[in-house]
Formats: structure tokens, C-alpha cells, sequence
């Protein structure tokens, strides 16, 4: 399961981290990213990789409604290149969904504990994800999808599930325009191994989606 993350990284370090030429139309930071926002993503178009804004719950080209993508946040890898929603995507569509931490709550006794979660050694990264365009009616929206594995021992402690973080030498790979069997596609998501994790305690400021302010993230102990 991955719901919330944040990307409070400046435009200049996410160009240089990816190696993108062109500036990102309306970049911004955000402390508490949801679901049904839009969210920063790179696909590669055949020639060049891009970076843009992608609504945050797929919708499949084919849905009737654009509500099913407040129920398609995440998308199993391990069956993804079996199921409509996710199968030609799988094969072609494949994006790199830009974070520097995201946000899990661990059950406890005392209720739900919200911890921000962060790789060791880099501060910025990519989540595997997916994306579509639907249109219907003269409206046209792109939306994505983040892909998730079953949790490394780091996050068992926290959450069976986990997004997959593609490791740095693994980015360009996962969106490079080539058509892949989605078999492919999900052989490759299974061979990647996570690089270490850390986590800390949050506040419960952070459940709420409207608060989007440096609060979020503050440590506690």
C-alpha cells in the first residue's frame, strides 16, 4: 500500500537527479501528497524522457467512469501483467513517479501510528508506476498508478505492503520506449531488490490531506 508521500525537493536537484533538459511546467513541493492529486511523474515519449503532471488513481482508457480511480491508487505488481486495468500499461505505459519519502501507519494498541519513510542513501527517488489516458465526452485526463511488492523485512515491521522504489540503475530501464511482454514487465519488478529503508515518527497532523505544511514531517518522539 503506498496512499501518502511527499516531494519537497527543489525543481534545479530534480532536473539534474533524472537528467531532464526541459524545465517542469508548474512545479511544486508538497509535504502530504493523496490520492486524486496531481502528482510528478516521467515517461520517455520515443524521444526524450518528460516530466509532468499526472492525476493520482488510474483510470483506464477504457472505464465508463472517471471515479474507479479513487479505487486504483495501487496496482499489485505481481498480478498487474495479468489484469485488464493494468496489462497494456504493463507493456507500454510504464512512468517513474517522483518522491523523497512517503508516509505508512503502523497499527499499534494505542491506534494508528504515522511513520515517514526514507531511503538511507539518497533523498530523492522513483516509485515504478503506470500510467493511461482516458478521454470521454471532450474530457481528457492523464492518470497514474503506483506499483507495489510485498514488504522487504525493513517494512514488515510497519506494513505487509510496500511501493516499489526502483533502484537508480533500474529508472531507465522501466521507461525506456520499448514494448515489453507484460510477463517482462513483471519479471523485472520482481528481481528488484530495495535499497535500506529508515523511518520515523510522525504526527497524526499528517492523516488529515488538507494539512500540507512542514508539520508533517516533524520528528516525535
Amino acid at each position: 500500500m503506498c496512499g501518502r508521500y511527499t516531494l519537497l525537493a527543489d525543481e534545479l536537484e530534480i532536473l539534474n537527479e533524472f537528467d531532464l533538459e526541459n524545465p517542469i511546467e508548474e512545479y511544486h513541493q508538497s509535504y502530504n501528497i493523496a490520492p486524486g492529486q496531481n502528482v510528478l511523474a516521467i515517461i520517455h515519449n520515443g524521444k526524450e524522457k518528460r516530466a509532468g503532471y499526472l492525476r493520482w488513481g488510474l483510470v483506464p482508457s477504457w472505464a465508463n467512469d472517471e471515479k474507479i480511480g479513487y479505487k486504483m491508487i495501487n496496482a499489485r505488481s505481481e498480478t498487474a501483467h495479468e489484469k485488464p486495468s493494468f496489462k497494456r500499461l504493463m507493456a507500454q505505459k510504464r512512468c517513474l513517479i517522483i518522491a523523497d519519502s512517503f508516509y505508512e501507519w503502523l497499527t499499534t494498541k494505542e491506534g494508528k501510528q504515522p511513520k515517514r519513510i526514507q531511503l538511507q542513501d539518497r533523498s530523492l527517488f522513483a516509485f515504478a508506476g503506470l500510467w493511461d489516458k482516458w478521454e470521454d465526452e471532450g474530457k481528457t485526463l492523464f492518470t497514474c498508478t503506483i506499483l507495489t511488492k510485498d514488504a522487504n523485512p525493513f517494512m514488515q515491521k510497519i506494513h505487509h505492503r510496500m511501493p516499489i522504489i526502483l533502484p537508480k540503475e533500474k529508472e531507465e530501464k522501466w521507461i525506456e520506449p520499448v514494448k515489453l511482454h507484460p510477463n517482462e514487465a513483471s519479471e523485472f519488478l520482481q528481481s528488484i531488490e530495495v535499497d535500506d529503508l529508515q523511518a520515523y515518527d510522525v504526527a497524526s497532523y499528517v492523516n488529515s490531506a488538507k494539512n500540507n505544511d512542514e508539520q508533517c514531517i516533524m520528528p516525535i518522539t
